[in-house]
Parts: structure tokens; sequence; C-alpha cells
């Protein structure tokens, strides 16, 4: 059977891309380990496949989206935002598919279908489709997760921005704590779940004593989980989204309860959805339009300028304080004002 790349690069201990590049001299200088893959190829009698390299050159104008899911864990509003901020950059240039990686059939990419592809990726499982594009040779830019490959990463640091949340509440003089988290096996969850919890052990808490509750990012998930939090007591919840934190506010209102007033809420994206309710929720920004449009410049500077940036790319999450969040050391303040008060006038 003829030498592939993929074979060359398990020879060689490197990625596909790596391969790739070396022997298509693509990227500044010429290194040492470049003439070494081209040294290896040679010896293992490496034929470039020149069909291959005809439809490489032959451009589809097609640039494939693909999520890890579509149905089952991607929120529309993860949906919308994605699409407008890739086709805001694409333009009428390119045409978009939008396809979920959990219903492709291994080994059926085509890569003289796609000039390029943006992968919007929550699981590990979404590996083998990652290097199922880099085998066949085919420009990929990685969204929303940060992943060994060689390959661009445009993400946030989703662990920082929710201990900043958690940070948050507790500053504001919060100690009966609950949390709704989202789906266990997703990397996002996972990075949150990190991020609350170190911000209570900086402070010398216990995060193992807060009741947590995961949810599937989904409103009735949130108001499910609220509905079994509320007999904790709890002075504050923090939601691993804004979609889950608007469902927990029905359920604390529907048991005779304000928001900040009784219950504090902190949610996560801050998604738009002052079209639907009157709460101005806290939460933290987490702008999937941003990182779209980012990962969709990075692959197009790749696909018609020829320039290969697989830096990691960390964009800003901010905290967007509205009034979700009631202050307990203003509380305790005042209390206090009225008891020095209360004995100034006995005395």
């Amino acid at each position: 059977m003829a030498v592939t790349i993929k074979d060359i690069a398990k020879k060689a201990g490197v990625s596909y891309s790596t391969v790739s590049r070396a022997l298509n001299g693509v990227g500044a200088g010429d290194t040492e380990a470049k003439a070494k893959i081209r040294r290896l190829a040679s010896e293992m009698g490496y034929v470039p496949n020149q069909a291959a390299i005809h439809l490489k050159k032959s451009r589809s104008y097609v640039i494939g989206l693909y999520f890890s899911t579509i149905s089952k864990m991607t929120s529309p509003y993860v949906l919308h935002d994605v699409l407008t901020g890739v086709y805001s950059i694409t333009g009428s240039k390119y045409n978009v598919v939008v396809k979920g990686i959990d219903m492709h059939e291994p080994g059926t990419l085509n890569p003289s279908y796609y000039d390029g592809i943006i992968v919007l990726s929550q699981k590990n499982e979404d590996m083998d489709f990652m290097n199922e594009v880099m085998a066949k040779e085919i420009p990929m830019v990685v969204i929303c997760r940060s992943v060994d490959i060689d390959a661009p990463n445009v993400t946030t640091d989703e662990a920082r921005a929710m201990e900043r949340a958690m940070s948050y509440l507790l500053d504001n003089g919060h100690r009966k704590l609950a949390v709704i988290e989202g789906r266990p096996e997703l990397d996002s969850n996972r990075l949150r779940h990190r991020g609350w919890r170190m911000a209570m052990r900086n402070r010398g808490m216990d995060p193992d004593a807060v009741p947590v509750i995961n949810g599937t990012y989904r409103y009735a998930s949130g108001y499910s989980a609220a509905k079994q939090l509320l007999s904790y007591g709890p002075t504050a919840i923090l939601c691993f989204n804004d979609e889950m934190a608007f469902g927990a506010r029905t359920a604390i209102t529907e048991a005779g309860l304000a928001v900040p007033e009784d219950i504090s809420l902190i949610g996560f994206d801050n998604w738009d959805l002052s079209g639907y309710s009157d709460m101005h929720l806290t939460t933290i920004e987490r702008n999937m339009g941003e990182i779209a449009k980012e990962g969709a410049r990075v692959l197009l500077r790749r696909l018609d300028e020829g320039v290969i940036d697989n830096r990691r790319i960390y964009l800003n999450n901010k905290l967007i304080i509205r009034n979700t969040v009631r202050n307990l050391n203003e509380d305790l303040s005042d209390k206090n004002v009225v008891k020095q008060t209360k004995r100034e006038g006995e005395s």
C-alpha cells in the first residue's frame, strides 16, 4: 500500500498538519524538523497524490461548521450567535454548512468538499472527528475549547470566569450557596465546576458543603433544579448559564420569594433575554458571537492569505453586574447602625 502522510506522522511522532506543512513548504523557515520529515518521507517512499493536490488547489468555497451536537446539548442561543458571527466574517464568498459531530459517520469526510472547517467542540469524544479532519489535511479552527492539537484554538478561560462569579457572591456576604451546573460530560461544565470551587477554597471554605444539581442548560432544568435547592434555604444560586437562571427565577417566584431580596442569582453567557423577562441578570459574558468571528477570521486568513496561526487565543470574560445580587454586607451594616442608635437612645 502507498505510504500516506498519516504513516509519516506516526513514524516521526508529530501531527498530520506538521508533516503536511513540511512537505508542502508552508510556514516560515526551513527548520531542522522540516528537513527531518522530508528525509523520512523520502526513505519511506512517499509519493504525493497528484489527484489530491489538484483537488486542494480547486476551491469549493464551502466551510463546515461542526457542533459537538446540535439537538441534545447546544442551546438555540449558542447556535444563533455562532452562526451570526461566522456569517458576518465569511459574507457571501463562502457557503457555511452546519452539522453535528455526533451524526458524522467516521471516515466519510471529503477533503474536496470543504475549504476549511470550524469545530465548536464540547466533548473529549470530538477528538476522533478532529483527527480525521487533520488526516484529510482540511484546514481547521477549534472554538470554545482548548485542545492539544496542531490547529488554532479560540476560547475563553471559563474556570477563571466562574471563579470570578463565585467570588462576587462571597464578596457580597453570601455563605448559604447553591449551584446549578450543566451536563457533567462537557468540558465547559468541568472548567466552570473547577472555577467556583477554587473561589471557595481561596476563602478557606469547603466547596463540598455546597448543594449542587446538574441541569441540561435549558430553562426547564433550571426551574426543576431550583425547586429542589430551595429546601436548603440558599441566599444565592450560581447558575452555569442564563437560560437555567431564568428557569430558577420562575421557581423562586412560585415559592413566594423574590430576586434578589430573598435569593440572589448569577448566570453565565449574557444572552439578551430582556424580551422574555423583566429580570436584569448579573452574569458572566461569554460572547459566542465574538468567539465565532475570531475563529472565522483565523480560518479565512489561512484560506485567503496562506497565514497559518496555530495559537491558543483567549478572549476575555467580563462579569456583567446588574441587579440580581443582594449585598448582605450592607444589610449587616444597617442592622449594626440600628443597634448602635438604640443603645445611644437608651443611654
